[in-house]
């Protein structure tokens, strides 16, 4: 076939399209209809929450001397550890603990001191120590008690941040406190991106060491008061200890679920006695760093 043919063939115009009956439309296309309109509704999503306030910062007004935040562990609709027999609970065991730890460092002269709680609210992980960094604070100690299916186990611990728990049992309890977030409906384990990471990895190295650093104070001034289930200061990845650059320590005082060390937390002497080792711990602390 010559090519003029060929390209003739290929340009004619297609017949035209013939409707077809009615009883051969497809199903599809005969139900299609124009969308009809649908109805709007808006609705107001709110400001963002504003910060929390500030606590009040007590004892002398001087912004050169050190602040110690002490902050008492749950809180509001966060029990914490609750003793089988009593029913005491560790949120007002922990508080009553921070009032008598602030009124040894108070009575010292020395240092300021503020709480991160001062009543029965509950607070956010990273609010607790969030208040301490917006108060550019030098020290952060997290007061809890612990609890254990055996009510034979007792005695205090200190921790201090690792992102890997030297052990199961600090694991286990890190796994527990962190959990807070997820009652209150709050999901904060986002990790930062990279870079974030490396440079908050950096800044921490000296939180991290002057953490440490007292917390063997800590166990050695409140040793007389308390006994420790081990010779040295745990690691463990709690929440309220990743600022990045305050020294955190957390201070399990003891087991609520066991007896003897129960009585201790909820008397006021044993509180007292425990707040006397602390403040001991942070004067000796901040004496230690003005030498450096």
């Amino acid at each position: 076939m010559p090519l003029t043919l060929i390209c003739a063939t290929l340009l004619a115009p297609l017949p035209s399209a013939v409707p077809l009956p009615s009883s051969l439309t497809p199903p599809a296309v005969a139900a299609a209809k124009a969308p009809a309109r649908r109805t709007r509704v808006t609705m107001p999503i709110g400001r963002p929450k504003p910060a929390i306030a500030l606590p009040r910062v007590e004892g002398p007004a001087d912004p050169a001397l050190p602040l110690v935040v002490l902050d008492a562990g749950h809180g509001g609709h966060d029990p914490g550890a609750i003793n089988p027999e009593s029913g005491s609970r560790e949120k007002d065991v922990t508080l009553a603990i921070a009032r008598a730890i602030r009124a040894e460092l108070l009575a010292t002269g020395r240092v300021r001191v503020a709480l991160t709680r001062a009543d029965d609210r509950f607070l956010v992980l990273e609010e607790r120590y969030g208040i301490a960094r917006r108060l550019r604070a030098d020290l952060f100690i997290s007061i809890h008690a612990d609890a254990a299916e055996s009510a034979d186990a007792r005695g205090a611990s200190l921790y201090t941040l690792s992102e890997v728990a030297s052990d199961r049992e600090a694991a286990r309890l890190a796994a527990r406190e962190n959990k807070s977030n997820i009652l209150n409906g709050v999901d904060l384990g986002e990790q930062s991106d990279g870079v974030s990471s490396i440079l908050i990895d950096l800044t921490q190295r000296e939180t991290l060491g002057a953490a440490s650093d007292f917390a063997r104070l800590l166990q050695r001034e409140a040793g007389s008061a308390v006994n420790f289930r081990y010779d040295r200061h745990r690691f463990a990845s709690f929440v309220v200890l990743k600022s990045p650059d305050t020294p955190s320590v957390l201070f399990e005082t003891g087991f609520i679920s066991n007896r003897d060390d129960a009585r201790l937390l909820a008397s006021t002497d044993g509180q007292r006695r425990i707040a006397r080792g602390v403040a001991r711990a942070v004067q000796i602390h901040f004496a230690r760093a003005a030498t450096r």
